[in-house]
């Protein structure tokens, strides 16, 4: 008899989103030049977030065809990493920011940095979150009744 396993959150098809982080120099016209190249090839970026010191600085982008976006880098040499994110759907920010922290913090899931999506999928504002356990995020976030957003929702 043949067992059959319910799937899990982790895999990178469900509502985990991935994210790449690009080591970009640190001068005028570097993102630009990544929008550019991802434009031309029909991808748009979704979310986005920049660090910088002195010499160079770290984009870290959330776009809606991440697949072609490994291609591109790949094949024009642009150093990236990739790791994956929660994409989490806020209906009424004040109150749910507040619920969706202190459910992570009940779990001890420790949220390593957040930044919010430039497009609004539904028409609800969306935030991007990095946490040390993707997989007791999504499960304790889903147990609160949050609706977290796959590549196919934030994709257009």
């Amino acid at each position: 008899m043949a067992l059959k396993f319910r799937e899990t959150t982790s895999k990178m098809d469900g509502p985990l989103v991935r994210q790449f982080s690009i080591f970009l120099p640190n001068k005028v016209g570097a993102m630009l030049d990544v929008v550019k190249l991802l434009n031309a090839h029909q991808v748009d970026v979704v979310a986005l977030s920049i660090s910088e010191s002195t010499d160079s600085a770290i984009a870290r982008i959330v776009v809606s065809d991440p697949d072609r976006v490994e291609m591109l880098f790949g094949e024009h040499d642009v150093a990236f990493g990739v790791c994956a994110m929660v994409i989490v759907e806020m209906k009424e920010v004040s109150g749910q920011l507040a619920k969706l922290l202190a459910a992570l913090l009940m779990a001890e899931v420790n949220v390593h940095f957040t930044y919010s999506l430039l497009t609004r999928p539904r028409g609800f504002a969306a935030l991007a979150l990095h946490v040390d356990d993707t997989d007791c995020a999504t499960s304790v976030l889903l147990g609160e009744n949050f609706r977290l957003l796959s590549q196919n929702d934030i994709s257009r």
